[in-house]
């Protein structure tokens, strides 16, 4: 019987000293693991949770600096030589551009030049340093070729806005369409040696496929608006002012006229659309487009040594 007691006392002992090594074993391997594994932290004094706080996010629009780098415009997507500046746009009659294609706005002049308005225009633009784009009649350009050299100078793109504003232009053969823009082109071009007409503008917005296909021939790109005071109806320059100021958002092309008739009030309301628009857009001139290379021997004197 003392053997037998004795043997079992051992095997207790011994499940005994199993046990204890076990559960010392587990809260060794437990304390390791707890700092090898990731997001979990190593023994040690715990300490209140520290918070980081998040850095605030960077404003979209710094004050003080100017709207022509606050609203940088996005490159343009000139087609390539020889070819329309800007491709067609969905939306716009028969693929005619309502909208720049950038953040940029476009002021567009139609109908002139005028003697007495277009200056005056002009010198409105040139102290706000701003460019536009003037849609010129062939009639009037060859009446007063000093005033397109004037807006070519400035730096503004000219557009074709036909020979003599027929506004069932469109309506007619296409070889009575492209006798007129060229005609219109000639009288622009003969004005301002070396100028781009890439723009064309239908009188009275009346589009039609035709006369957008032959533009294009032409190499010039088919030109709506998407902002209109309707000017030429004579409103007060208070009319016109704020329907521009309300109306116009990026990229808008925005339809005003320096001629046919008394434009004083588009003139008047040029001192409130001129400041108002700039402190919120960035204004230009649509892109004139690109020249084919010239080649040297050609189109271009011959370089020394070249025969």
């Amino acid at each position: 019987m003392n053997g037998a007691h004795e043997a079992g006392g051992g095997a207790r002992y011994l499940r005994t000293l199993l046990i204890v090594v076990g559960v010392v074993g587990a809260v060794v391997l437990s304390g390791y693991l707890a700092g090898r594994i990731p997001g979990r932290p190593s023994a040690g004094p715990r300490t209140a949770p520290q918070t980081t706080p998040k850095p605030e996010a960077a404003p979209t629009e710094t004050p003080g600096r100017p709207a022509a780098q606050r609203f940088a415009p996005a490159r343009q997507p000139v087609t390539g030589p020889n070819r329309p500046p800007l491709p067609a746009e969905r939306g716009g009659p028969f693929g005619s551009r309502r909208t720049t294609g950038t953040h940029t706005v476009a002021l567009t002049f139609d109908d002139g030049p005028d003697p007495k308005h277009t200056p005056e225009t002009l010198e409105l633009l040139r102290r706000h340093r701003i460019k536009a784009t003037f849609c010129l009649v062939g009639v009037n350009a060859k009446a007063f070729p000093g005033l397109v050299k004037a807006i070519a100078d400035d730096g503004h793109t000219l557009c074709n806005h036909s020979w003599d504003h027929d506004i069932s232009l469109g309506a007619r053969s296409r070889a009575t369409i492209r006798a007129n823009l060229i005609r219109a082109n000639n009288a622009i071009r003969a004005a301002a040696p070396g100028s781009r007409v890439s723009y064309y503008r239908q009188p009275g917005g009346a589009w039609t496929a035709g006369v957008v296909g032959v533009a294009r021939e032409l190499g010039m790109t088919s030109l709506h608006w998407i902002v209109d005071p309707q000017d030429w109806r004579k409103p007060s320059a208070g009319s016109i002012a704020g329907t521009v100021n309300a109306s116009t958002r990026r990229g808008a092309i925005v339809l005003l006229h320096d001629a046919g008739g008394d434009r004083r009030g588009t003139v008047i309301a040029l001192r409130s659309i001129l400041p108002n628009l700039s402190r919120r857009f960035q204004l230009g001139a649509l892109p004139p487009g690109t020249d084919a290379p010239r080649r040297h021997g050609f189109e271009l004197p011959v370089k020394p040594g070249q025969i």
